[in-house]
């Protein structure tokens, strides 16, 4: 054998074939420690008895669903209350996880706990029945037994075997082959009451997601996964919905020559192919309403948004969007058919309309309140001292964080909503609405503006504010105001902030708890 660089070896017949008995590489930012070092000398053992310690796949069984691989999940949920119990050892599994529990070695017989993330499953192996396979090329048996006891909390295995229930009552696989999988070289995280800290959780949440599935001391808070599973299903009902009302989700441009579409500052970035400055996207709006010009009644985007701004509980710098726009309605019908759809995506999340959410019950059931936004103000100023110009701050100041039910803040003051048609009843304020529960605004919709001379003026009156230093203010778009000379329906359209919505549904307090890999601070190096 030809040594390279003390760390692997190659196949002197074929170099381009590394052998798997290569030492242990050691990574310089993980921390050594006596465990740590203890799991690395189990890796070289168990790399003598095996070759491969990082196989590339093993088949599990498929004996619930032909055209599905059995998970713990599935087989617990299928076998738990099995009756005659006398005939579980029928049927053999083959079944793959993380050890999710220490080793309990009896002799020369143990237990332990299998997950997939999701649910456990008890494994019994006995040395005199236990065997194992060699995971390189030329293939043949191992002692299984060896290589179990080389196995550390956090391992990933395969295992096969027939199902039984143990005295106390426990569903089990009675292990007959052993395969070794994949070696956690670290430590996992505390297994009795998950990870308190916030920035870890966040950091890694990798970690994260282990340790509420190891989590021992059950209680009504969500797992980790159970967040983000919420979240998943509350994307796709959002969709269903969508789709049974006959919208097309398409997709627009993420990197764009304009930030435009909503005030606020952007990240740029340089494409130096065409040597062009680009932005990357803060809203998809005027690309979607360029599509109720070219024939689309109905559309909607569920969009990645990006914002060069600051971050907070409520605030990431990448977001979730869902904007749609519906061609021949208005403000008011957009504001009854986003009621309708939180409602109906409260239910097939939670299986009711009322989220808890802090020390409140938000109530999704209910009418959603509709109020003026000068009109909201009503004992906290003297209305009829109210001018266009100091209506929005003193909304922010008095109202906003007040707003725990579901509230449709309505007639916004003009100059600020650039992109909507002035109300018909009164032209110096916007048919436009924001939707607020517990204090966030949820959703932003309005009718669309689809005068192209007074949407031209819009943008100039922007470019004008952007010019005496308002960062955030729009920038002219030229194409598409020729969109709009084109002829665009009229039409309503709405953007709805996915992860606030999350926290709602989660009782989760801060957005980064509702994004798997939130912005944060560079971590600090000792």
């Amino acid at each position: 054998m030809i040594k390279i660089k003390d760390s692997c070896h190659v196949n002197p017949d074929n170099p381009a074939i590394l052998s798997y008995n290569q030492p242990f590489m050691p990574i310089p930012f993980i921390e050594e420690n006596d465990q740590t070092a203890a799991r690395h000398e189990h890796l070289e053992a168990l790399r003598e008895l095996v070759g491969n310690v990082y196989p590339n796949k093993f088949e599990r069984s498929r004996i619930i669903d032909p055209g599905k691989e059995d998970t713990i999940t599935a087989i617990v949920e299928k076998f738990r209350d099995f009756q005659p119990q006398e005939e579980l050892n029928k049927f053999s599994v083959r079944l793959a996880g993380r050890i999710a529990t220490p080793l309990r070695v009896m002799g020369k017989a143990a237990f332990v706990h299998l997950s997939d993330g999701v649910s456990r499953l008890q494994i019994y192996v006995r040395k005199a029945d236990v065997t194992s396979i060699r995971n390189d090329a030329t293939g043949g048996e191992a002692d299984g037994w060896a290589i179990f006891q080389l196995l550390d909390h956090g391992d990933f295995i395969g295992v096969e075997g027939f199902l039984f229930v143990t005295r106390t009552g426990e569903l089990s696989v009675h292990v007959q082959k052993i395969q070794f999988l994949s070696k956690a070289l670290l430590p996992l995280p505390d297994k009795m009451h998950g990870i308190h800290d916030p920035e870890i959780r966040q950091r890694q949440r990798y970690a994260d997601l282990i340790a509420g599935s190891l989590k021992h001391e059950k209680d009504d808070a969500l797992t980790p996964r159970e967040v983000f599973e919420r979240r998943a299903a509350a994307v796709r009902h959002m969709r269903r919905i969508l789709e049974d009302r006959g919208y097309v989700e398409v997709e627009t441009p993420m990197l764009t020559p304009l930030p435009t579409g909503a005030a606020a500052r952007p990240f740029k970035t340089h494409h130096n192919a065409l040597d062009i400055d680009l932005y990357a996207r803060i809203a998809p709006e005027l690309y979607l309403k360029r599509l109720l010009v070219g024939g689309f009644e109905k559309v909607y985007e569920l969009n990645r948004n990006f914002r060069n701004e600051g971050i907070s509980t409520r605030h990431n710098p990448e977001f979730t969007m869902l904007e749609f726009y519906w061609a021949y309605a208005d403000a008011n019908a957009m504001m009854d058919f986003c009621e309708e759809m939180l409602r109906a995506v409260a239910f097939e999340v939670l299986g009711h309309t009322h989220a808890q959410y802090g020390e409140h019950s938000i109530d999704f059931g209910s009418p959603f309140r509709r109020v003026g936004m000068k009109e909201s103000l009503a004992g906290y100023v003297e209305l009829d001292q109210v001018t266009n110009d100091q209506v929005l701050n003193l909304f922010e100041t008095h109202v906003e964080s007040t707003l725990t039910q579901p509230t449709f803040i309505t007639n916004f003051p003009k100059p600020i909503s650039p992109l909507s048609k002035a109300s018909p009843s009164n032209p110096h304020v916007a048919e436009r609405f924001e939707l607020y529960i517990a204090g966030m605004e949820i959703g932003n919709g309005f009718s669309e503006l689809n005068d192209p001379a007074e949407q031209y003026e819009r943008f100039r009156d922007q470019v004008k504010q952007r010019e005496g230093g308002d960062e955030e203010a729009m920038l002219m778009d030229e194409d598409y105001i020729r969109a709009l000379s084109y002829g665009m329906p009229p039409a309503a359209g709405i953007g709805i902030g996915i992860d606030r919505v999350v926290m709602l549904l989660t009782n989760r307090t801060s957005i980064r708890d509702v994004i798997l890999f939130p912005h944060m601070r560079p971590e600090r190096k000792e």
